[in-house]
């Protein structure tokens, strides 16, 4: 059994995590029940930071949202002296609520509405990373329009491919993000932001993929970047001052996977950016990432209540869950895979596998193929590890299940961030029929 983070068997075999019994969090707050590892978070969080003071350059890490976002979250995030990269008005106005310094929240997305940017705009965010023509022009109007200058970053495509699932992979030239960099699209975009008044161009984004086990790829993505910088300074005077690598590193889900400590992945982006400025004499750019997963993905673990069981003889053991696709589509969405153990009864011998379906209406809901356990009994309290990016953040209301809550554990204390929904809260939306508005 593979422990992540402050997580722990205690003396009465149950699972402990951040100092807090699991058993005991299942019965105060029900299940499903997201429970995050706050030390680890903190953990990964200055490993990123360290590895950079390190390598002796300026740098700004950036915690990355959509990996599951909440005023607690994002209250943390700040206090650790990370940045914010946001993807949504939703997001953004989160970080408000927040109140994280606008200046460090970067702004993504490849289909920024005029109101998400205005919002952004009126705010005076960090930067705003643009991903495409219409989104430059759109907001030039917009800082016109409020008499405002906003720094941006220019997202490109550098043409590399990642090792990872083609849902998550986006650095390749044939992607929805990006401006392209070999056909002249970054050429044209770095132009028209250096004639703009309202713009202010600070650098270049580029983000490969995610869940990536290896340096290959960012080394790849900084020297294909650098084989354009010449070009960039000798026909538009353009030097970036900002390299944003993005972020992708990876984390360990099972035993098959195998990612670096994030010190690996920092000194290798840091080298080349460094080998490749002193090729072209320029300065070192202060040097951007945006972890998201490898921030919280190991700190997350949910909690489930085993119900219902089925037995085909000679062929298959399902156990059914209190969740499934509803609080983590990601094994519906990539086939994600993960580890899990019984939390009340964590010390004891594995006797059969069990393979783990969730309760929505749907054959493809199964959370877990092949888990060894336990003989399992009913109430018993499944954990599944590494659930906290893309868990919650990707959850949702099909049959319309409630959404989880959300609970911070460390030094023994729990703090519950996220209210679990009520069915009156699946319908407060909702208008009958006869005071339906037309």
């Amino acid at each position: 059994m593979y422990l992540h983070g402050s997580s722990q068997i205690n003396e009465l075999g149950h699972l402990e995590i951040g100092g807090v019994d699991t058993v005991t969090l299942a019965r105060d707050y029900g299940t499903p029940l997201f429970v995050y590892d706050m030390a680890l978070i903190k953990k990964r969080a200055y490993e990123f930071q360290t590895a950079f003071q390190e390598e002796g350059v300026s740098f700004q890490v950036a915690y990355a949202s959509k990996a599951f976002s909440c005023l607690a979250m994002f209250q943390l995030t700040n206090e650790l002296g990370l940045s914010l990269d946001v993807v949504s008005g939703g997001e953004l106005y989160t970080a408000i609520q927040a109140n994280v310094p606008m200046e460090k929240v970067h702004f993504h997305g490849n289909n920024k509405s005029r109101e998400e940017l205005e919002m952004a705009v009126t705010a005076e965010i960090g930067c705003i990373v643009v991903d495409n023509f219409y989104e430059l022009d759109l907001l030039q109007q917009i800082c016109r329009e409020q008499q405002k200058t906003i720094n941006i970053l220019l997202r490109i495509t550098p043409g590399v491919e990642a090792h990872t699932h083609d849902y998550i992979s986006t650095g390749q030239e044939d992607s929805k993000f990006g401006f392209d960099l070999e056909s002249g699209q970054v050429e044209q975009a770095i132009e028209q932001s250096l004639k703009s008044d309202e713009l202010s161009l600070l650098g270049i984004h580029s983000h490969i993929g995610s869940q990536i086990f290896e340096t290959t790829g960012f080394v790849m993505a900084v020297e294909k970047i650098y084989q354009y910088i010449n070009t960039w300074r000798n026909n538009l005077q353009f030097i970036p001052k900002v390299l944003n690598l993005g972020g992708g590193f990876g984390i360990r889900y099972t035993e098959e996977d195998a990612p670096l400590p994030a010190g690996h992945y920092i000194k290798s982006m840091v080298e080349v950016v460094k080998e490749k400025s002193l090729e072209h004499n320029m300065a070192v750019p202060e040097i951007w990432i945006e972890p998201g997963r490898s921030l919280v993905g190991d700190a997350g673990t949910t909690l489930y209540s085993i119900g219902s069981a089925k037995d085909i003889p000679s062929v298959r053991h399902y156990l059914s869950v209190d969740g499934g696709m509803s609080d983590n589509m990601r094994p519906a969405l990539y086939q994600a895979k993960y580890e899990a153990v019984l939390a009340n009864r964590a010390n004891e011998k594995t006797e059969n596998v069990y393979s783990i379906a969730g309760k929505c209406c749907e054959s493809g809901d199964m959370l877990i193929w092949d888990l060894p356990l336990p003989k399992a009994n009913h109430e018993d309290i499944l954990a599944v590890f590494c659930t906290g990016a893309y868990g919650y953040s990707m959850a949702n209301n099909y049959n319309r299940i409630p959404r989880p809550a959300v609970v911070f554990v460390e030094d023994g204390e729990a703090y519950l961030v996220i209210e679990r929904e009520s069915y009156a809260d699946l319908v407060k939306l909702d208008r009958p029929l006869a005071l339906a508005v037309k």
